[in-house]
């Protein structure tokens, strides 16, 4: 993404030195300002359609003969549209025909020479390959894959264990920040690892020799080897940077209109036993990792529950006074748009469970196995499940298999309209008969 942005700012200042050398050249100014103003309607124009054509992109980055067409293209695009608005505006008087042709010409050859000789750069920062790729031996078939990071799993004390959210917490830290994880395992241990990998937001595969022997349609097949792709990785870029942007504009709104109440929730906590405003609890986010989530502090200080071994019930002893109250206005959720701010969370997303959750007499994973698909996105302070009313206590194992069935939908196709109409959605079940 740095390296997208730079290039843009690369092409950006292409053109208005194109322009500006063509000024100098013609007006013997290069601040003429008709010519200027050309490069400034340019800039937009050429960006909108470099970004369709893919010129800031994997495959730019890696070839600079692609980004060098693709980039051409935008050039004769963005001249078209400049054409066009000129028109359009009857302003076309106020350029010189031949200054803009000059400069237009100029800027298209400092641009494509500019992406011959920015590769060694790009290769520095980025690699050859420009994607992380990670190889993980837990007892499989040998494999060794170019420019690719590999860890024996038997030396590094990893292991697909379902069952200890600890062990998946390190495997998150290993898996951060790569674009493509592949594992090498025996038979009967492809079933943890696909489950691992669909709930770490990775692009996982398992290294099958049969698929590159079969050559299997849907497979990927390379250096000798072949994989089964079992999750398909984050979201887009674009889907995640309209996301954090949507978080972030509604998260800081929110903490600003709230502050009055914010502030008035943590003096009358102070004040009923003098214990700490927040409680502060480690819960599992976005690819199995923890991070510590933020409430109001709603329980006696020397009854609290880290783990969350209880759920909270109805007439809970553990609960203070105005805790009875924010609980059952969802107030003391609200510090968790601090979360949100520093990308723990997001405003919309299935809800962060605590390590202990039970329903019934099992853990939650242990209900059903498919819960750990929920940790694929960052978790939410409101969700599909809140909405139906899917809250409270679990005191069933059906009231885990409700809620997860809800998350596992909210998962299948985001768009920000949801998100937003789950929000408005949430303003209806803020004071609700399961909240305590």
């Amino acid at each position: 993404m740095q390296m997208y942005l730079l290039l843009m700012l690369v092409d950006a200042a292409a053109i208005l030195a194109g322009f500006a050398a063509t000024a100098w050249f013609y007006y013997a100014d290069p601040l003429a300002n008709d010519t200027l103003l050309a490069a400034q309607l340019l800039i937009p124009f050429y960006w909108s359609a470099a970004l369709t054509l893919q010129v800031y992109s994997l495959s730019g980055l890696l070839s600079p003969g692609f980004a060098r067409r693709r980039a051409l293209l935008a050039m004769l695009i963005g001249a078209v549209a400049i054409l066009v608005v000129a028109f359009f505006t009857k302003s076309s008087a106020n350029y010189s025909r031949v200054a803009v042709l000059l400069g237009g010409f100029t800027s298209t050859a400092l641009i494509l020479m500019l992406k011959r000789e920015l590769k060694p750069l790009i290769e520095r920062h980025c690699g050859t390959t420009a994607i992380n790729v990670l190889v993980i031996d837990d007892g499989g078939e040998a494999l060794r894959v170019p420019h690719a990071f590999h860890v024996d799993a038997r030396e590094h004390g990893l292991s697909a264990d379902l069952a200890d959210p600890h062990m998946l917490d390190r495997i998150g830290l290993y898996l951060m920040n790569m674009d493509r994880v592949l594992v090498t395992c025996p038979p009967e241990r492809r079933a943890a690892w696909a489950l691992v990998f669909k709930s770490a937001n990775v692009q996982g595969e398992i290294v099958d020799r049969e698929v590159w022997d079969l050559g299997v349609v849907g497979a990927r097949r390379g250096n000798n080897f072949g994989s089964l792709v079992v999750s398909a990785g984050p979201l887009g870029m674009r889907s995640r940077v309209v996301k954090r942007a949507f978080d972030t504009a509604v998260a800081l709104t929110a903490l600003l209109l709230l502050a009055p109440l914010l502030l008035l929730v943590a003096l009358l906590i102070k004040l009923e036993d003098g214990g700490p405003v927040f409680f502060i609890q480690p819960r599992t986010g976005r690819g199995n990792r923890f991070f510590p989530i933020y409430k109001f502090r709603s329980m006696r200080v020397e009854r609290l529950d880290h783990a969350g071994n209880r759920s909270a019930s109805r007439d809970d002893d553990r609960v203070t006074r105005i805790g009875r109250i924010i609980r059952s206005t969802s107030i003391d959720e609200l510090p968790q748009l601090l979360n949100v701010l520093r990308g723990d969370m997001s405003i919309v997303g299935p809800r962060p469970h605590a390590i202990g959750s039970m329903a019934g007499e099992k853990l939650f994973w242990e209900v059903d196995s498919r819960y750990w698909l929920r940790h694929s996105l960052k978790p939410g302070l409101t969700g599909l499940a809140q909405v139906r009313g899917l809250r409270g206590a679990t005191e069933q194992e059906s009231d885990l298999a409700d809620r997860l069935q809800a998350d596992l939908e909210y998962l299948d196709g985001w768009t920000v309209w949801r998100d937003c109409r789950i929000i408005l959605q949430t303003a209806a079940v803020l004071v609700h008969r399961q909240a305590y």
